[in-house]
């Protein structure tokens, strides 16, 4: 994704909400891509409690783990409970970190790697990163 200023104008927790809310749906699609792919390889998975020990602890879903945590960030952030209040410059380094993950290589390895095969495999995957794409371009 291309770069972008930072972040300047008092909505940024608007901003990050709407990110947030598209990483959810990113990360949904691709944890759905994520468990077709596993059951074609590796076989059918029995229920709804084995599938969340695997998306936790298995080595085939472990790629995930960074943009799970990156929603946590997220969730943080947005907390008006927090300890720390929201800043425009913790917000642009959110946005900052969303935007470097969201980078597929075909050539690379972890989440970029991982994250190609599912835009090419997937259209629901491709769906989902255009949305969160879009709140980057909505920011120029």
């Amino acid at each position: 994704m291309n770069e972008s200023p930072p972040i300047s104008t008092p909505d940024f927790p608007q901003q990050l909400s709407q990110l947030r809310a598209a990483l959810l749906d990113l990360h949904k699609a691709l944890v759905d891509s994520e468990r077709v792919s596993y059951e074609q390889n590796i076989g059918t998975i029995p229920s709804a409690n084995h599938f969340l020990q695997l998306l936790t602890n298995d080595p085939w879903f472990a790629w995930l783990h960074p943009l799970s945590l990156l929603i946590v960030a997220l969730d943080e952030a947005l907390d008006p409970k927090a300890k720390i209040p929201l800043t425009a410059e913790t917000a642009a380094a959110l946005m900052k970190r969303t935007r470097e993950m969201l980078v597929a290589s075909e050539t690379g390895e972890g989440f970029a790697r991982h994250y190609f095969d599912a835009l090419q495999r997937d259209p629901d995957v491709v769906m989902a990163h255009a949305a969160a794409a879009q709140i980057f371009r909505a920011r120029r």
